[in-house]
């Protein structure tokens, strides 16, 4: 899509918080409106729209969204939202029970190419690992993320999340 389309969807999100839980429909209808803009089928639509359940707390209506949005080819329209459609997708389904898959989706973009989205990948990767009772391979996604941020014993923590996952 366009600029001005993409500058009024951030616009939309930044002004999210003024929309109390009982007000969602109304943010959920602000989204909406924008994503009629685009062609029915458009990935970027259905993206934005999963997000809008999501963040409203309806995991179950967002998920099969953001599943229809990667399928419909988010990642090739925009690498990062498709990256962080999975990221949104797999809380999502930890969410509603099924953690398992979330693993399955967020674990090949350990190895993708590097950008700021990396920590909260293995953020959202460790909460679905914890709650598969897989905690010790949680805590050494969130050590070694949080190791580089420390301004000390970030060999320290990188170590420790070295040991855990080798445990």
């Amino acid at each position: 899509m366009n600029q001005d389309w993409e500058d009024r969807v951030t616009a939309a999100w930044a002004g999210f918080d003024e929309y109390p839980q009982e007000r969602a429909a109304e943010f959920r209808a602000v989204i909406d409106k924008l994503v009629a803009e685009l062609p029915e089928d458009s990935p970027l639509g259905l993206f934005e729209r999963a997000c809008a359940w999501d963040s409203t707390g309806h995991s179950d209506r967002a998920a099969p969204l953001y599943r229809d949005a990667l399928a419909r080819g988010l990642s090739e329209e925009s690498g990062y939202k498709g990256r962080r459609a999975k990221i949104q997708l797999s809380s999502s389904l930890r969410n509603i029970g099924q953690a398992e898959e979330g693993v399955k989706l967020l674990t090949p973009e350990l190895d993708a190419p590097s950008d700021e989205l990396d920590d909260a990948v293995r953020a959202c990767l460790a909460l679905c690992l914890s709650s598969l009772g897989r905690d010790r391979e949680g805590l050494s996604l969130v050590l070694g993320a949080l190791a580089p941020h420390l301004p000390r014993y970030q060999r320290s923590m990188a170590n420790y999340a070295k040991a855990l996952r080798e445990a």
